[in-house]
């Protein structure tokens, strides 16, 4: 087996260390707000087996340093509001954290939700399911 010269979890405690994380309860306490964006990059499949955060923007892990930037051709408008603030997460903070520092270094100020989805809904966060599923 190839040896790694640093691990998963070394690039997710460097991120962490670099970038704004947000703690369940206070991102709770944001909804609502008008300049707050949050922005799920999990898997759909994940979304659709756990539910989601009402009101969150869905963004494919792969796509979103493409969704971001202005010049790609992937860019969407959601992300070229100056004002917002947009905060990221993934089910447990690790790929999010991963996006926003690859984010940070793009120019793209943004946050990511420490601890990911898997502490929302037990913190009483809201959580949207599909139509078909009910919550």
């Amino acid at each position: 087996m190839r040896r790694l010269t640093k691990s998963a979890a070394q690039l997710v405690a460097e991120a962490r260390a670099r970038i704004d994380e947000v703690e369940t309860a206070d991102l709770i306490a944001l909804l609502g707000d008008p300049e707050v964006v949050v922005v799920d990059i999990r898997d759909i499949r994940e979304r659709q087996r756990s539910g989601w955060i009402p009101g969150s923007v869905h963004a494919p892990r792969g796509m979103v340093e493409f969704w971001v930037d202005p010049e790609s051709p992937y860019f969407k408008e959601v992300f070229g509001r100056e004002e917002a603030r947009y905060v990221f997460h993934c089910a447990s903070g690790w790929r999010s954290a991963l996006t926003v520092v690859q984010l940070q270094d793009m120019g793209f100020p943004a946050a990511h939700l420490r601890e990911g989805f898997s502490t929302w809904e037990a913190q009483g966060g809201p959580v949207e399911w599909p139509d078909d599923q009910g919550s």
